[in-house]
């Protein structure tokens, strides 16, 4: 090796008893190449930065330089001696010459990018000790402050920090890349004989209108409370997991080629009576019935070859209340590693916590999260979302994008914003005295027209038209289904 590749800081040789995981030669040869040739640091700069160094006068000539690239100006051992000649650190490894020394030593500068690596991959191990020294030290504390299960989830949130490092951005895509894969996004449709681009809802109208489902967007599912958000969400996460088949994709990868894997945050909702839900829904036995116990012999049967149907079925439930959006995040990544995740639905948006103390801060912090999420792990993210009480005091209550609760945010993040809507549930509370016979039969005739339909308005999508999808919605198994167009009368139409 040579003559500089065992002195560390302080001038002496490396100490081969030193515990911390590092690399001197890797940060000497990385420096000198930087120094020989300033373009090499546009190579690296994306893995590390001062702070990964073991050596903190490599940080302080590292930093150094950068400053100096940044301005577009020389960083050589020569401008860089201005800089760092009152150094002490510097001085104890022989001042200025030692800079020189750096740059006469690298002779590798092809491997930069692998001595970046190497000493970014040092840095985060010394992280990881760090942590796991820290986790011990306020394991072995026993205080009354400090819960067993705060610490789990405190621990949770340092390692999630810990792996957002280092995930940097794709930079620029040549023309002729992207343009290929918009040709293999069009072609997977086509091979389909025009359907869809991305996972079926397994609700026909709703498929025309939005393409499916597309990686990377996030969906907006929002409405005033009975209107059966959740229930169209549950449907949507059913029909996915159910369709899901397994095998290799147009690119050679192994993953859903039909359906997908689900990944459903209940945060209101408990996951056992999210599972009765999507049960009614597959026996058709009416919920309530289900929660009573109040089921014939042949419904409890239908109930549990439903059950047994649904066991193979990839829908994850987690029912965790309040969850911050760091840890959403961190235990969707989990799911994907663990199982695969096709598709993660979030009931409801407003109650994710974030860290600003501003409530429309923290909404827009969440809803940048859930973007972030979708686009981090190219799968398509449903979040279902409350609207604000203003749709109740118009004439006409189809909701609108200005109903949205700390609209402003969600508005933009989303790709796609829908509301359920169902008229039937505001006329049915429109019902007049039995003595008004005429007003009685309008309101009759008016039932009768809108009973069992439902309508999903499409208030934005970025990607495609805005409209109105019309639904059949059974309220006794909270099912919504394809509706069947007067045309259709003699074909199947629900699923």
């Amino acid at each position: 090796m040579n003559e500089i590749a065992t002195i560390n800081a302080t001038g002496t040789e490396a100490a081969d008893t030193d515990p911390m995981p590092h690399s001197i030669e890797a940060e000497q040869q990385l420096l000198g190449a930087i120094l020989t040739n300033n373009d090499i640091f546009d190579r690296v700069a994306s893995i590390i930065d001062s702070s990964h160094f073991y050596d903190p006068v490599h940080a302080r000539i590292y930093e150094v330089a950068a400053a100096r690239i940044a301005k577009n100006n020389l960083a050589s051992p020569v401008t860089l001696k201005a800089f760092l000649e009152d150094d002490e650190g510097l001085k104890e490894l022989g001042g200025p010459a030692y800079l020189a020394r750096l740059a006469g030593a690298a002779i590798s500068a092809f491997a930069a990018r692998d001595y970046a690596q190497m000493i970014y991959d040092m840095a985060i191990r010394r992280e990881l000790i760090g942590l796991g020294n820290n986790i011990a030290t306020k394991a072995k504390k026993v205080d009354v402050q400090l819960e067993p299960k705060e610490q789990i989830v405190e621990a949770e949130q340092a390692l999630y920090k810990l792996s957002e490092q280092g995930q940097t951005e794709r930079g620029f895509v040549s023309f002729l890349k992207a343009v290929t894969e918009a040709v293999n996004t069009a072609n997977a449709a086509y091979q389909r004989e025009g359907g869809l681009a991305g996972i079926s809802t397994g609700l026909i109208d709703m498929d025309k209108k939005l393409g499916g489902l597309h990686p990377s967007d996030l969906l907006i599912l929002a409405g005033r409370p009975s209107m059966g958000k959740t229930s169209l969400a549950t449907n949507i996460a059913f029909n996915v997991a159910k369709a899901y088949k397994k095998g290799i994709k147009p690119d050679g990868s192994e993953g859903a080629i039909e359906g997908g894997v689900v990944g459903f945050y209940s945060l209101e909702m408990s996951a056992e009576q999210l599972a009765a839900r999507i049960l009614s829904e597959a026996a058709e036995v009416p919920s309530e019935q289900i929660r009573r116990g109040d089921m014939t012999e042949q419904e409890f049967r239908r109930f549990v070859d439903a059950a047994k149907a649904l066991e193979a079925c990839p829908l994850y439930i987690d029912d965790t209340p309040a969850l911050p959006i760091a840890q959403l995040a961190a235990r969707a990544r989990r799911l994907k590693r663990t199982h695969g995740l096709d598709l993660l639905i979030i009931d409801y948006l407003q109650l994710c916590r974030g860290t600003a103390e501003n409530r429309v801060q923290e909404i827009g912090e969440i809803s940048m999260g859930m973007k972030a999420i979708a686009k981090e792990l190219n799968i398509p993210v449903i979040a279902l979302s409350q609207l604000s009480r203003t749709v109740e005091s118009r004439d006409d209550k189809r909701p609108q994008l200005s109903d949205l609760r700390e609209s402003g945010s969600i508005e933009q993040d989303a790709d796609v914003v829908m509301f359920v809507f169902r008229e039937e549930y505001y006329v049915e509370r429109e019902k007049p005295s039995d003595e008004k016979l005429e007003e009685m039969a309008v309101w009759q005739d008016r039932m009768e027209r809108l009973h069992g339909k439902a309508e999903v308005i499409v208030g934005k999508q970025r990607h495609g038209p805005i409209g109105t999808v019309e639904l059949s919605f059974e309220g006794r198994f909270t099912r919504f289904g394809n509706l069947v167009k007067p045309w259709q009368q003699g074909s199947e139409g629900d699923f």
